[in-house]
């Protein structure tokens, strides 16, 4: 009898309410247990929460299902709602795998600005047990089709209903209260979205983050003209001269600077098998023309390539959530890197990148920032196997960009975004070196890491060639920075031992060292280099850069970084979740670690306390300071003395080569491009590759869906390419 009556009660809608409840809170365990790994490292009290968290939350939302009578309308309901809970954990769950981080609001709505070439990624992202998050649905619909059950159950009272919301609603204030004693002003201060999640978990964290995204719409839209009083006052406090001894030194090259895909610092001078990785890297790195920086840290947040991007043109951080690119880029204010040096001293301006115009947002970005060219993917070839799902890959795209880089007038700033040093680090098997041997970790990606790495290396070895070949060499600087680590914290185990380090002792201050990036300026003709051990990170790239150039009146610009080459600069790095890191210590996480013995200090004595309060404040006062800058879009009511305000409709990039032709055209004699200079006949020929693809014919498959950048559709060739 007590089984019938069990029976029964899991056939009431309750039941099957309790049931979904159930099965959500397996599918969050499994998910932080096998994906966000949020148990490891976690208090008492975070081990509670992880435990409960995700049943009161479930239970609201699906209780909602209760009030509505008919049975067409129940079920279907309490099912939407029930998938919709699985598609955001298992959306998360891709997200985290590559990104070590949750997906915010602001990624969501701007999703459709990341999605494009993120296809063959998001399948290697994929694992086996993903299935369990949708097999329960599979066995449903089948049931139900051959009418093995019914869903006929009859309706809830509205008094039950209501009792049920309100038990969930107390269940999930219990969780917050006992969140916030443990960790007060957690909601508030939102710097991690790792510690959210382990306390309130994925839907309350997202729930919350939605409030914080309105909030930050609404700042944008009460900013006032006297907002920005206190950030120009924060620049006249912190902002360092340049070091004479450096100031100017580049003043009038070509400026190239080469995005290193996923790059971290232990690539560098890293062998495997008794084979340098980066050997052509290295040679730059080392060398008496080099200045170099091997405590050089990424800082970027949820905008990840496009975090660094914005800090290089910027010195300001990407947003806390979500990526200031792909939310707020299209009419955001920039006060960037092309635009004053063409305004200083006339530079002109070139991105070239062999992925959509559109990835990251990037084609209005950029005329945001006063970018006059950008040569995306519809300029290239990328049919067959010239690309990856990121883009064309890298020996293509310096070989291919040869017909527009010559056309460039000089002096120029050229960036160029290479791809291949992508996860998943896959290479086609005729892109590999028969010569290098990678890894043999146990993980794949970390094996693959070398070997992608190890293609890039070459292809930048091959554009050095051209440029002296070509004569470029002499009259430019190059800078090369990582933008953002490549294997993830959940793979770094694995790396340990290839790092010489014990995977069992690994710890959180571990993953904050791996956060240092590649870094170096080459100065062709300088004898002056060395490599610097200063601290510091992407937001300091904008002023040292301007200095090198000449342009040393940079207090009048909104730079939250400081000179890199300044005696006077402070070495805090602020990492965008807040953690801090200083020469001698380490705060990640709110523990202060010992960077001489990667360990926690578990009883700081009161000075290292006050070093780490001063420390702390000051990182987390430039980040409030960036987030006041870019949240409330502030640039835009001020203008820095001489500075003209970029107007964005100047700039179409369809037709590049033509209107480079034409420029050239109208100057005539005095045309300053390299076409011009070698006798009005292409450079191409001088570019030396060994990249298999190069003379395979065009096909009409392509792994990147090509877009065109001011017209939106899809199309294979929208723009002017050279003749072949």
């Amino acid at each position: 009898m007590k089984q019938s009556r069990l029976s029964d009660w899991f056939k009431s809608r309750i039941g099957f309410i309790v049931i979904l409840v159930a099965l959500l809170w397996a599918k969050t365990q499994m998910a932080n247990i096998m994906d966000f790994k949020l148990y490891q490292g976690a208090s008492p009290v975070q081990w509670i929460t992880l435990l409960v968290n995700p049943i009161p939350i479930a239970l609201l939302l699906l209780s909602f299902a209760l009030y509505f009578k008919s049975p067409k309308l129940f079920y279907p309901i309490s099912l939407i709602i029930y998938i919709a809970n699985i598609a955001l954990v298992q959306l998360n769950v891709i997200y985290y795998r590559e990104f070590s981080d949750f997906m915010s609001v602001l990624v969501m709505l701007g999703y459709d600005k990341v999605n494009q070439g993120l296809g063959a990624s998001g399948f290697a992202l994929s694992n086996v047990h993903d299935i369990f998050f949708w097999l329960d649905l599979i066995v449903l619909l089948i049931l139900v089709v051959f009418r093995k059950i019914r869903l006929k159950a009859p309706a809830v009272a509205k008094f039950k209903a209501f009792s049920i919301t309100s038990f969930a609603i107390l269940g999930s204030m219990l969780v917050l209260m006992l969140s916030e004693m443990d960790r007060p002003q957690l909601i508030t201060r939102q710097f991690d979205s790792k510690m959210m999640v382990r306390y309130l978990g994925l839907d309350s964290y997202t729930f919350s983050d939605a409030i914080r995204a309105q909030k930050v719409s609404e700042m944008k839209s009460s900013a006032k003209k006297s907002d920005i009083e206190k950030v120009q006052k924060y620049i006249r406090d912190h902002n360092v001269p340049a070091n004479a001894k450096y100031a100017g030194i580049a003043k009038g090259r070509n400026v190239f600077v080469i995005h290193l895909e996923s790059t971290q610092q232990f690539s560098l001078d890293l062998k495997v098998n008794g084979q340098e990785v980066t050997p052509f890297l290295n040679s730059i790195y080392h060398s008496k023309s080099t200045i170099g920086f091997d405590n050089f840290f990424n800082q970027v947040g949820q905008g990840k390539t496009s975090d660094a991007e914005n800090m290089l043109e910027t010195s300001t951080f990407g947003l806390p959530q979500g990526s200031l690119f792909a939310t707020q880029g299209s009419d955001h204010t920039f006060q960037a890197m092309p635009s004053i040096l063409k305004q200083t001293q006339g530079y002109s301006s070139a991105v070239f990148h062999g992925n959509t115009a559109s990835f990251w947002n990037r084609n209005n970005v950029y005329k945001n920032m006063g970018y006059q060219y950008f040569f995306d993917a519809s300029y290239y070839d990328t049919s067959g196997d010239k690309a990856t799902g990121y883009g064309l890959k890298d020996k293509l795209l310096f070989y291919d960009s040869i017909p527009y880089l010559e056309r460039l007038q000089q002096p120029f700033y050229a960036k160029y975004i290479t791809v291949t040093n992508h996860f998943p680090y896959s290479l086609d098997s005729e892109d590999k070196d028969p010569n290098f041997q990678t890894t043999d970790s146990g993980s794949k990606v970390v094996d693959g890491y070398f070997e992608t790495n190890h293609y890039m290396d070459q292809s930048i070895h091959e554009f050095f060639d051209y440029l002296k070949s070509s004569g470029l060499y002499d009259n430019s600087i190059i800078v090369m920075y990582g933008d953002h680590y490549g294997i993830s914290n959940s793979e770094n185990k694995a790396l340990a031992p290839i790092l010489g380090k014990d995977p069992d002792k690994w710890n959180a201050n571990d993953n904050a060292q791996l956060q240092r990036v590649p870094f170096m300026i080459h100065i062709p003709g300088y004898k002056g280099g060395f490599i610097n051990h200063t601290y510091g990170g992407e937001i300091d790239v904008m002023p040292t850069l301007l200095h090198l150039l000449g342009v040393t009146d940079t207090k009048k610009y909104v730079e939250l970084g400081q000179d890199l080459l300044s005696d006077k600069r402070q070495q805090v790095v602020a990492m965008r979740d807040g953690d801090v890191i200083t020469p001698q210590y380490s705060y990640i996480n709110s523990v202060m670690y010992d960077n001489k013995t990667d360990q926690p200090i578990e009883n700081p004595t009161e000075a290292q306390l006050a070093q780490a309060k001063k420390a702390t404040d000051a990182a987390h006062e430039q980040l409030r300071v960036s987030d006041a800058i870019n949240q409330k879009d502030l640039l835009r009511f001020y203008t820095p003395k001489g500075f003209k305000p970029v107007d964005a409709k100047e700039y179409n990039y369809s037709n590049g080569l033509e209107k480079l032709k034409n420029l050239e055209k109208q100057r005539k004699s005095s045309s300053r491009d390299l076409f011009t200079i070698h006798g009005n006949k292409s450079t191409q020929p001088l570019y030396k590759t060994d990249a298999p693809e190069k003379d395979q014919p065009r096909l009409n498959t392509s792994r990147i869906q090509q877009i065109n950048p001011d017209q939106g559709d899809a199309t294979d060739g929208g723009n002017d390419k050279p003749n072949p």
